[in-house]
């Protein structure tokens, strides 16, 4: 078992390890058991009822949070000729195609999410080990390998997040900051919420979402009610 400090200790006295809160309490007790002198990041770990083994039962996709998460994403998008000036005007802190390539294999790796065109990804496609291991590869199922790179590039800087099941049948996902009011908290919950039952695999069978819990960067956790999201 985890040692906590002194001040998780008494943060941890705030909450009821055996109450299962609606989600507006259980936001605003994360909230007060908050104790980081940085702005904390909300995050909800939900257990899913499917098999994580079985290619039907994944569960992966995307959401734009209402609010946004509270951090500016840095963008990088592969493209070329009028897809790259598109990119440029939509906001990407990068753009370019081959130089773009050299400069990652280089060891390069100053953005936090990458776009790219469908017909770059042959070349992108050559970073697949580098980009790959650190969950950075464009994905067409995440939205980020598209030819509306400019659409793809405003969600992105608006609060879009993607969501994927882990080897343990959970989702982490990150709805906000500590600092954001419990309106817009909730609001970014629900969304994420909403966005797991619509990606229900159709192989699932049982109760869907089995628990769901809310927390701090380096708080502790409140869970909440599913019987009022299934």
């Amino acid at each position: 078992m985890a040692k906590h400090g002194k001040k998780y200790n008494e943060a941890a006295k705030l909450i009821n390890p055996e109450t299962f809160y609606e989600p507006a309490e259980a936001i605003e007790l994360v909230k007060k058991a908050s104790t980081a002198k940085f702005d904390e990041t909300v995050e909800v770990a939900v257990r899913l009822g499917v098999d994580p083994r079985k290619q039907d039962q994944a569960v992966r996709g995307v959401v734009v949070l209402p609010h946004g998460t509270g951090k500016t994403k840095r963008v990088l998008v592969f493209a070329k000729g009028d897809k790259a000036k598109e990119a440029e005007a939509a906001g990407a802190d990068f753009v370019g195609d081959q130089d773009m390539i050299n400069k990652i294999q280089q060891g390069w790796f100053d953005f936090d999410v990458c776009v790219a065109t469908p017909d770059m990804m042959s070349e992108v496609g050559k970073l697949g080990r580098i980009l790959g291991g650190k969950g950075l590869m464009p994905n067409p199922k995440a939205g980020t390998v598209t030819f509306d790179v400019a659409k793809a590039v405003q969600e992105i800087k608006a609060g879009k997040i993607e969501y994927r099941l882990d080897k343990a049948g959970q989702i982490h996902a990150p709805i906000g900051k500590v600092s954001f009011d419990a309106d817009k908290l909730v609001d970014n919950f629900k969304a994420l919420i909403d966005a797991l039952n619509r990606a229900k695999p159709a192989a699932a069978k049982g109760v869907y979402l089995k628990n769901i819990a809310v927390s701090s960067t380096m708080g502790p956790g409140a869970r909440v009610n599913a019987q009022t999201f299934r």
